[in-house]
């Protein structure tokens, strides 16, 4: 019995209903559907070793300024994002929930845009067990005025970091994120 078909049927959904803003991201987006039809339980951890995670690149209110997380196993800038769980309801509140975890910030603190913002597939190092690949859908969120992030255990840093000035290492999809923002 699949234990993320909720979760799975919101995927299509989302995919199905999405307008990708580039030639890059449609392909992706076909890629994702045809994935999640190949595979049961596409976003599971304990499902296909390449599988769905979510994530959400925390902004300020202003859009000024994107909270990032020195991730300890990859030792990079990212946003906040992971496997989704089958507790829950979707793939937007999975994002929303590891923003909430991996930031420390309260959860009234973060207002989640209704709009997917980008689609990124990359293959995993060394530092992951069973997961080969995610297969990401990502949102962004907007912190209010004063919210304080908190380091968690799977962060080495959390930190607020100019948009005009992000980490040199940053990845080119965060950048490409960061670029888009509403």
């Amino acid at each position: 019995m699949s234990t993320h078909a909720h979760v799975d049927a919101d995927l299509h959904e989302l995919l199905t209903g999405w307008s990708a803003p580039s030639p890059e991201q449609e392909r992706l987006r076909l890629d994702y559907l045809a994935h999640l039809a190949a595979h049961e339980d596409a976003s599971a951890k304990a499902g296909p070793p390449a599988h769905f995670t979510a994530s959400c690149l925390v902004v300020d209110e202003p859009r000024e300024r994107v909270l990032l997380t020195l991730h300890r196993k990859v030792g990079r800038w990212l946003q906040f994002g992971g496997h989704i769980e089958a507790s829950d309801p979707g793939v937007a509140a999975a994002a929303r929930r590891e923003a909430v975890e991996e930031s420390g910030l309260p959860a009234g603190s973060l207002r989640l845009l209704p709009e997917l913002a980008q689609l990124d597939r990359h293959a995993l190092g060394s530092g992951f067990t069973r997961c080969t690949e995610h297969l990401d859908l990502r949102w962004v969120a907007v912190a209010e005025a004063g919210a304080e992030p908190v380091v968690s255990p799977e962060s080495i840093d959390v930190a607020w970091w100019p948009v005009a000035a992000l980490p040199p290492d940053t990845d080119a999809s965060i950048r490409a994120l960061v670029s888009a923002l509403p």
